[in-house]
């Protein structure tokens, strides 16, 4: 069974850093190494948004236009994990984060999100 589970959120100040993490299970390295991946979340009342996107070999890079140099993507293939550092956060980037695999020859597969918390 595929999945993908979520880890790393959590309350964090104003100008804090957190790391979230996105471990693929069900997936050989291969089939994870041809999966792009990204990075959505969602605010409280508002519609669920693309923070960033990650092709297969770490190209294809897209990030949303409120990250603005904060965040930085990474994935290890061998690990079938996906990562989202983010810094100097912001209330503004309180939200539930998804991470979401597109997976070919199939449909997408979500995992079950992380609420992060920007408060002092």
């Amino acid at each position: 069974q595929v999945q993908l589970v979520e880890s790393g959120g959590g309350l964090v100040q104003p100008g804090g850093s957190l790391r979230l993490s996105c471990a693929a299970s069900g997936f050989t390295v291969v089939s994870f190494g041809e999966t792009p991946m990204s990075w959505y979340r969602q605010a409280p009342g508002k519609e669920r948004v693309l923070v960033a996107h990650m092709g297969t070999a770490g190209d294809a890079l897209n990030y949303g236009d409120f990250v603005k140099g904060r965040f930085t993507l990474s994935r290890n293939n061998a690990e079938k994990t996906f990562y989202l550092q983010m810094n100097s956060l912001d209330p503004e980037d309180t939200a539930v984060y998804y991470c979401r695999a597109h997976v070919l020859n199939g449909p997408d597969l979500w995992d079950q999100g992380t609420q992060v918390t920007v408060s002092s």
